[in-house]
């Protein structure tokens, strides 16, 4: 009996393990982008709003970076807003921008999504110049109603080639984390943009530096940022479990 037993409850675990995958498709997959001012951030967030790619993606651009997505870049490519805070591009894209809280963006859009009014292929979500991406990354296994629409996907880090290594260096006072080093360290993949400023040698010399912050993060070559979205879309590439080995106090919000 206890063989049968132990056969029925692996066979259980399993079915529960196949239905939870299944599940984790059906959540709409989101990456965090983040970057220093400067990385290119915006170059990528607008080639995403505005490049052909048959892709719907909401992009979510927190307000306190010093250069936005670009006011005439959105009055060209969009469509009639019908809100102030939603954008839709014409392109198929959704523009968002957080002046509160990101959780009350998602709600919005799961909103649209449930309705059947807007169907979403992923979402990106800028977060600013010097910001550590815990807490954005927090958002999706904090809150229930966030849990039961999207996943987080993956941490992508765009890396300015040039300055890189000054902000890798910097010193900061004692109990004061370094935010470079947290960006390369949390990331799941790394785009090293502005190559083309830089030789090869000091790429080189700046990949080895990234790989001791960052063994598993694949490093990708760019300049201006030009990467097809399915280079930072849908990446399946977000493990909780390497998160919380590297800071056990990842979810303690």
């Amino acid at each position: 009996t206890s063989c049968l037993q132990s056969g029925s409850k692996r066979r259980l675990d399993e079915a529960q393990m196949a239905a939870s995958a299944e599940d984790n498709e059906n959540l709409v997959p989101v990456t965090v982008l983040t970057g220093f001012l400067g990385s290119g951030k915006t170059t990528l967030l607008n080639h995403i709003l505005t490049a052909t790619h048959g892709k719907k993606i909401a992009v979510i651009e927190n307000e306190f970076g010093d250069v936005g997505i670009d006011d005439e870049l959105l009055q060209k490519n969009s469509k009639v807003q019908a809100d102030e805070e939603i954008i839709e591009m014409m392109n198929g894209c959704i523009c968002c921008t957080v002046r509160q809280d990101l959780i009350t963006v998602l709600s919005k859009l799961a909103k649209r999504v449930a309705s059947g009014k807007l169907k979403l292929d992923g979402i990106v979500i800028e977060t600013t110049g010097l910001a550590d991406p815990a807490p954005v990354a927090q958002t999706f296994f904090v809150d229930d109603a966030v849990k039961a629409f999207a996943r987080l996907d993956g941490i992508v880090t765009l890396i300015d080639a040039k300055h890189i290594e000054l902000h890798l260096d910097e010193e900061k006072p004692e109990g004061v984390e370094n935010e470079a080093v947290e960006q390369v360290a949390f990331a799941d993949r790394l785009l090293l943009n502005k190559i083309d400023l830089v030789s090869e040698a000091d790429l080189f010399r700046i990949e080895s530096r990234l790989k001791g912050i960052n063994a598993f993060a694949p490093i990708m070559r760019t300049e201006k940022a030009q990467v097809s979205v399915d280079s930072v879309l849908n990446i399946k590439a977000f493990d909780l479990k390497k998160t919380l080995d590297m800071d056990p106090e990842f979810l303690n919000t």
